[in-house]
């Protein structure tokens, strides 16, 4: 978010196979972002059999983009995002299309406050979500939003990644009998 308003967004990640446990970043990321990034892949690696995950980390590349790389991107918010679209690429369950989210992440899997949830709610609203996940430390800042923001969005205050990943991600997918 900016002086002007808030954006969405969005995140894209890759599984590349036949890797060597590479991480890489592109769209601009600035520091604050690029450490999101590496606390979400530490965070997922550390919980990998709680969500799952059966992927050996040292055999694959995972690739992380925020298009729109001309424009600059940094801060802690993308946290929850960064993690949900990783454990999405690791297990195949898409994200839902109609929710958005933010959030500081901690290694622990604690979602932590952020700044400016008037702007990323507007920006939320603009771009048709109708959920939006936020930390329970924001809770408070909801009073700042815009009334015709709060009636068409529905909030979901957050405290861990675990909550955030049941909220945000498909049902794992049955597989087919044979």
């Amino acid at each position: 978010w900016t002086s002007v308003g808030g954006e969405m967004l969005p995140i894209e990640v890759t599984v590349i196979p036949n890797g060597n446990g590479r991480l890489e970043l592109t769209g601009n990321l600035g520091d604050v972002m690029k450490e999101s990034c590496k606390i979400a892949l530490s965070y997922i690696k550390a919980n990998a059999e709680k969500y799952g995950i059966t992927t050996d980390f040292s055999k694959i590349d995972i690739h992380i983009h925020a298009p729109e790389g001309a424009v600059p991107k940094d801060g802690p918010s993308a946290g929850v995002t960064m993690t949900t679209a990783l454990v999405s690429a690791l297990t195949n369950r898409p994200v839902k299309a109609d929710v958005a989210m933010t959030g500081e992440i901690s290694l622990r899997g604690n979602v932590l406050a952020i700044g400016g949830l008037k702007e990323k709610s507007m920006a939320a609203y603009k771009n048709k979500m109708k959920t939006v996940l936020i930390p329970q430390d924001n809770v408070p800042d909801l009073e700042k939003v815009d009334e015709v923001v709060k009636k068409n969005i529905e909030f979901i205050p957050v405290s861990t990644l675990d909550e955030v990943l049941n909220l945000a991600l498909t049902k794992p997918r049955k597989s087919p009998k044979s």
